[in-house]
């Protein structure tokens, strides 16, 4: 998988997994889009692993929903994929909040987790 279609393709796999899950408000199931021991960076102190990410997941607020669109996306070798998306987190008592997101995500087996997770703010 070479194209770029084909790696969107994936991103998109891994991330409409990850938005149903934060959509839902189940920080389990957001935890487990991610690898054992991935990186992971919200708009709070890091952590490694999917209990960090499921905890960070589990604070958020109820009714807060993810909505994301593809902008880049780069095959680093096979089973390995780099995605730039823009991200907007939408809460039902404060206004949007827009920011970036850089994943890696890796394939094990037949499945694609999220390996490294990065937000950012420009604002």
């Amino acid at each position: 998988m070479n194209s770029t279609a084909d790696d969107e393709k994936i991103l998109r796999g891994v991330l409409d997994e990850w938005k149903a899950a934060v959509d839902a408000h189940e920080p389990e199931r957001v935890a487990s889009c991610f690898t054992e021991d991935a990186i992971f960076q919200g708009l709070h102190p890091y952590s490694v692993g999917r209990q960090g990410i499921a905890d960070y997941y589990d604070s958020q607020p109820l009714g807060m929903t993810a909505d994301y669109q593809v902008l880049e996306t780069r095959q680093l070798a096979d089973g390995l994929v780099l995605g730039y998306m823009s991200v907007d987190f939408s809460f039902v008592d404060r206004p949007t909040l827009a920011v970036y997101l850089s994943l890696v995500v890796e394939q094990a087996a037949d499945r694609w987790y999220i390996r490294h997770y990065q937000v950012s703010s420009l604002g």
